[in-house]
């Protein structure tokens, strides 16, 4: 199936990757010694339903797209599909709404700039297509991935540094993944998330193996253990809460422990570089302050004190 089969018939695509990944021994079927297919044919997952095996074709190839409820149900168990995944299927067979590709145009209010201000835990504001919008000194301090125009996603696949950051890159790619699948939902057409797929499943084979997989993950929170470069191992809880269309995504240690210890530590660095950005914002505008005073006066720069003189 083709990439533009897949954008046209997304419940084909999801049912065809699927049913690639159910092994016949746990379907309760037979394999035989001469059997060329690891997953399940069409036939035994239209058998296992309990419809016709021209009905489930016709399903695949996006002949019928209005499946009932019951037969959405009867295929979700035969897939071994869990709670997220099968609601994923419902959606799917939800008709179209043929929407032109298009941007969305994401911003912070000024409200949650502020409240990222006063949490003393990693935090950022991320789009649905994992792209940053907002991140306090502390989110920086943990990894500069986590800056304003940076995508996540594409962070974690491309960037060599990334690999070394989280301590399991393959459970973290899997994960970040399938809840990118999740988040974007019908939105496969957005001609920003068509380029930045297009992007990743040209850069990467990881990314195409775990795109074709088509696995769902629910956008919650969870555990990480990452390598910071300054301060070594740390393991981190993560707490996802969404804010209208955008995500609150927060990193924290449990009390006491020595995480804990190293968060304090990277938030004192990050402490102490605000402090030096805000010098020299301060003298530079000291500095040019007095260059204008200089010149309003008809005086050389550096003898008002503004710029360094070179001589002596």
């Amino acid at each position: 199936m083709t990439n533009r089969d897949e954008e046209t018939n997304r419940l084909g695509a999801y049912l065809r990757a699927r049913r690639d990944l159910v092994t016949p021994e746990q379907a309760g079927i037979p394999a035989g010694p001469n059997r060329r297919v690891t997953g399940l044919r069409r036939e035994e997952v239209a058998m296992l339903a309990g419809v016709s095996a021209d009905y489930y074709l016709r399903l695949e190839r996006g002949r019928d797209k209005n499946p009932s409820a019951q037969v959405l149900a009867a295929l979700a168990r035969v897939l071994h599909l869990d709670e997220v995944e099968h609601q994923y299927l419902l959606d799917l067979a939800k008709p179209s709404r043929h929407a032109r590709p298009r941007r969305r145009t994401e911003r912070v209010p000024a409200r949650l700039h502020h409240l990222l201000a006063a949490l003393e835990v990693p935090a950022f504001i991320e789009g649905r297509a994992f792209d940053v919008l907002a991140s306090n000194p502390l989110a920086l301090a943990l990894s500069p991935r986590l800056r304003p125009g940076e995508n996540r996603l594409r962070s974690l696949i491309l960037d060599p540094e990334e690999q070394e950051f989280h301590a399991d890159w393959d459970a973290a790619t899997a994960e970040f993944v399938g809840s990118f699948r999740k988040s974007i939902g019908e939105d496969t057409d957005d001609a920003h998330i068509v380029e930045l797929v297009g992007e990743l499943s040209l850069a990467s084979t990881r990314f195409r193996a775990l795109w074709a997989r088509h696995d769902v993950r629910q956008l919650e929170g969870g555990t990480t253990v990452v390598n910071h470069p300054v301060v070594g191992t740390v393991h981190l809880h993560r707490d996802k809460l969404p804010v209208g269309d955008l995500t609150l995504v927060m990193y924290y240690a449990d009390i006491g422990s020595d995480s804990a210890e190293k968060l304090r530590v990277l938030a004192s660095l990050a402490t102490t570089v605000a402090n030096d950005e805000a010098s020299t914002v301060t003298n530079d505008e000291a500095s040019t302050a007095a260059n204008d005073e200089a010149f309003h006066d008809g005086l050389p720069a550096h003898r008002s004190g503004g710029l360094p003189s070179r001589e002596g």
